[in-house]
């Protein structure tokens, strides 16, 4: 466990070196905030990643940074209307549309590894990391999601 800890930590300051990346797509920044961050090793509803998936993606972070740094043809785009924040007193919860834009990178020698990268904007907010998750496979290509930290 300790050894995730130093992780986190790593992986944390890496983050904040930089609290914007320049990305070519947006012809403009994109965001590094604590919500992305958290999302790492949080679920939506707020619960705890596993270890493993909060490793998988704590390792995948310094790579995630260099898509979004090169970005230049979208993958995928989904709008939405989600809600935000908590119900209030009248009953009601706010809701907003969210944006994700989804960027993939192919790396790897030997084993070829795809990884997805998402941004995303919350209403008419800046463009913000949102997460990095291994995505499965291009075509009858076979693409690896074990071992990828390593590579």
């Amino acid at each position: 466990m300790d050894d995730l800890h130093d992780l986190i930590v790593k992986s944390r300051e890496l983050y904040q070196i930089k609290n914007e990346i320049p990305c070519p797509f947006f012809s403009g920044v994109v965001i590094l905030n604590s919500d992305g961050f958290n999302h790492l090793l949080y679920k939506a509803n707020r619960l705890p990643r596993n270890v493993s998936e909060q490793r998988l993606k704590l390792n995948l972070l310094k790579r995630a940074l260099a898509v979004i740094q090169k970005a230049g043809t979208l993958q995928e785009y989904r709008i939405r209307l989600e809600k935000i924040g908590q119900m209030g007193k009248d009953g009601f919860t706010k809701a907003k549309n969210v944006e994700y834009w989804a960027f993939h990178d192919l790396f790897g020698k030997e084993r070829k590894f795809l990884i997805r990268v998402i941004v995303r904007r919350v209403g008419d907010g800046k463009i913000h990391f949102w997460s990095v998750m291994p995505h499965g496979k291009i075509g009858r290509q076979k693409i690896y999601q074990e071992g990828i930290e390593d590579e």
